[in-house]
């Protein structure tokens, strides 16, 4: 027929594969076969915060009794920020978190919005793979956010959640 394509030799057991995309630990590569599966490590619940949480049981038990203060530094200090803008997009008024510092701990909902920022740390750092790319991206107004940095977006549950949407586009390479 004058319409219909041409196909090629199919492939038989014994030829080699022709190269084709597969997503792998560093990204889209052109390969010959499939990469050898990919086991990542355990997960480890607030990793960017310093927590050792090995499952959610764990982490809320903690988050119930509030995150000490070093998981606030400890954040501050991963993603390379001050204290007064850590505490800005955790909704921590400065004299509250005066008030934390010397009693040890943060209260609950403090914990859980210091939590959200520290996972989605995570998740950049897992995604660009190298801490200083994650600390840029996450400071660096995008258009995808209408202009603010994945860190001011953040400061919401919905706004969080498009961040998380945008990683995930990201690790799996849909431009956005």
């Amino acid at each position: 027929m004058p319409g219909k394509p041409k196909q090629g030799p199919k492939p038989t057991p014994s030829s080699p594969a022709a190269p084709s995309l597969y997503w792998t630990p560093q990204g889209m590569q052109l390969l010959s076969e499939p990469a050898a599966e990919y086991h990542p490590a355990p997960r480890r619940y607030g990793a960017a915060l310093g927590l050792k949480c090995q499952n959610r049981s764990e982490l809320i038990a903690l988050l119930r009794r509030g995150l000490p203060v070093s998981a606030f530094e400890r954040l501050q200090a991963e993603i390379g920020i001050s204290a007064q803008t850590l505490a800005h997009v955790a909704h921590i008024a400065p004299r509250t978190l005066s008030r934390r510092k010397r009693a040890g701990r943060l209260d609950t909902d403090e914990s859980e919005r210091l939590l959200r920022i520290g996972a989605l740390f995570d998740q950049a750092l897992a995604a660009l793979g190298d801490k200083a790319a994650a600390q840029s991206w996450f400071q660096t107004p995008l258009r995808a956010l209408a202009g603010q940095s994945p860190l001011e977006y953040a400061d919401t549950e919905p706004g969080a959640r498009e961040v998380e949407d945008l990683l995930g586009r990201l690790e799996h390479g849909v431009f956005s």
